[in-house]
């Protein structure tokens, strides 16, 4: 995505441009929002539309969302280079809770960062799945929402207030952050009596190593192959998954971008110690601290995958004996408890075990 702006539909002048992210010297043409509008009135039975191409701008595509507030219109335009497709995994809904939450913000000091959070937001949307996944481990605020949601259900307001008052993130654009949560389906958003807005953890997230999806290749001599099976049986039969996560090993690599290039291009094929070195931006220790710790395997100048290092999305019935125990301490209300139970025990009942956890 190359910019992000709020425009005003003013009744008598038109479209008026409010501000725009990144900062610029100026905006697109009036023209260009005419075309938007008109595009709008068109298609009022959609809240979002596509623009392919404007005249002096071919190489770019606008889509623009309309919404009405404290009975004023906006649009929020999107505009990104047309040979991506970034935006095609973008929703109404999505797009909806973002304008609401820039709107909201308009006339407050909060705005020029709610809307560089906003772009950041909406511009991750292009990214792998298990790229986006790392995001809940490095950044310190999503990490410290997903330990709280494993807690069990909280309204949107007690959420807010421990992360301002017992974590010290003073501003929290709640809105955003939960975003991304929703987006991979890891929680569920509940209307609940009493509490409101409540939010319920439904698929947790962790990683763990898991052998790859092939042995070496064919031409791999019989020796080499041997001795790799040997070790690998040996390996994943003592492996203890908990014990790792714990001493945070895999967590460091999973961090270390020239890691995880490296073991993504490992799955595809195996690799000289040369090409794996420069993968790694010819870090030799950082190769021999792969190797120490079995994620690959040398043998006669080719390099293997020799444990591949996964997300895992799993169900998270633990939380139901949390919710029993935060219930009886008066910690939840009853509807609060009775809501996360049956949206787990649904869950329980509706999906066959072997798909209660997912590798990605």
């Amino acid at each position: 995505m190359e910019r992000l702006i709020i425009i005003h539909w003013n009744k008598s002048t038109g479209p008026e441009p409010i501000i725009q992210y990144p900062p610029q010297s100026s905006y697109p043409s009036k023209e260009l929002f005419l075309k938007i509008w008109a595009q709008h009135e068109l298609n009022k039975d959609k809240s979002m539309i596509e623009l392919d191409s404007f005249p002096g701008d071919e190489n770019m595509k606008y889509i623009s969302l309309i919404q009405e507030f404290e009975n004023e219109i906006y649009f929020l335009v999107l505009i990104y280079k047309i040979q991506k497709t970034d935006a095609d995994i973008i929703t109404p809904d999505i797009l909806a809770t973002i304008n609401k939450n820039l709107l909201e913000l308009m006339n407050t000091n909060k705005i020029n960062r709610a809307i560089s959070e906003a772009f950041i937001t909406i511009k991750n949307f292009n990214q792998l799945e298990s790229e986006n996944l790392i995001n809940f481990f490095q950044d310190k605020i999503k990490f410290t929402i997903l330990e709280i949601l494993r807690e069990g259900i909280i309204s949107k307001m007690e959420l807010t207030y421990k992360l301002r008052e017992e974590y010290g993130f003073s501003t929290v654009n709640i809105d955003l952050l939960l975003i991304s949560f929703l987006r991979e389906n890891l929680i569920m958003k509940k209307l609940v009596a009493g509490s409101k807005e409540c939010y319920l953890l439904i698929k947790d997230l962790s990683f763990a190593r898991v052998p790859p999806n092939s042995l070496p290749k064919n031409t791999v001599e019989e020796k080499v192959l041997k001795k790799y099976k040997k070790e690998f049986v040996k390996f994943f039969a003592n492996y203890d998954c908990g014990k790792e996560i714990e001493s945070k090993i895999l967590f460091n690599f999973l961090l270390d971008k020239e890691v995880y290039n490296l073991i993504k291009a490992l799955r595809k094929t195996d690799f000289s110690v040369d090409d794996c070195l420069i993968i790694l931006n010819n870090k030799e220790e950082l190769f021999s601290e792969l190797l120490d710790s079995k994620v690959i395997f040398e043998a006669k100048g080719m390099v293997y995958l020799f444990s591949d290092i996964r997300f895992l999305k799993f169900t998270p019935y633990y939380i139901i004996k949390k919710l029993s125990n935060r219930y009886e301490k008066q910690e939840i209300s009853l509807n609060q408890y009775l809501t996360h139970l049956e949206s787990l025990l649904n869950i329980l009942e509706t999906t066959p075990t072997y798909l209660n956890y997912t590798i990605i």
